[in-house]
């Protein structure tokens, strides 16, 4: 499948020769960045974490397994963002248990700034593939599976090139395209890019739900709304 980038992308490539340095390279930035974040941020993810606490109660933190490079599992952090263990909510429904604070949070991407600390530790990077959940390991293809030939990002082509508004098969076609030819350039863009669509709040749910469509595996495209543990958050 043929996917549209931004000018300039398509002949980003990392020489074969220069890519343990490169690795290197962007290891040392994700450590570097991802600490200072969190030093600058912690006013901020105390007044989320308040907040949250408040406003849903406990727990604070969203946790959830997921796939990370080489397909090892690890926990992702967010901030919870979804009411839950309550009758009122459809435990299915989406919609119904993302509360005003939840969808703020998902807009401003605020809900993403406990990941920090996973980028620390080595479970993710700044950019690369979403991390997808460990329900989703059986329904890739082998070459979609590829993905997970780096780490999972914070960001991610995908991301910058519509975010859940895209169908799996445009946003598998996007990660294999990063898998294939990341360079430190090319994470620069995508780091502009995410900037710019954070403020714009671009493409923070899918068509017909409130958050993004839970994959079914690609053949045919069959999406349904994602259900609460088990849908891309």
């Amino acid at each position: 499948m043929q996917v549209r980038l931004s000018p300039g992308v398509e002949d980003l490539h990392t020489p074969t020769s220069q890519a343990s340095v490169a690795a290197a390279l962007k290891r040392g930035v994700d450590v570097a960045v991802s600490a200072t974040a969190l030093l600058v941020a912690a006013p901020i993810l105390a007044v989320v974490a308040v907040a949250v606490l408040l406003g849903m109660g406990r727990p604070i933190i969203f946790r959830q397994q997921r796939i990370g490079r080489y397909g090892r599992e690890f926990t992702i952090l967010k901030f919870r963002s979804m009411a839950g263990g309550d009758d009122r909510f459809s435990p299915g429904d989406d919609q119904a248990r993302l509360t005003p604070l939840g969808r703020w949070l998902r807009a401003t991407s605020l809900d993403e700034l406990p990941s920090l600390w996973n980028i620390l530790r080595g479970d993710m990077s700044l950019v690369g593939p979403r991390p997808f959940p460990t329900s989703y390991r059986d329904l890739y293809t082998p070459d979609e599976f590829r993905r997970h030939d780096v780490r999972p990002g914070l960001t991610g082509l995908a991301q910058v090139n519509g975010r859940n508004k895209l169908g799996w098969a445009e946003r598998f076609a996007y990660d294999l395209h990063y898998v294939q030819r990341w360079s430190l350039l090319l994470d620069a863009r995508i780091l502009a890019r995410t900037a710019v669509a954070v403020l714009r709040r671009q493409g923070i749910s899918a068509p017909g739900t409130a958050t993004a469509h839970e994959f079914r595996g690609t053949a045919g495209e069959r999406q349904v709304p994602a259900t609460a543990g088990r849908g891309s958050r």
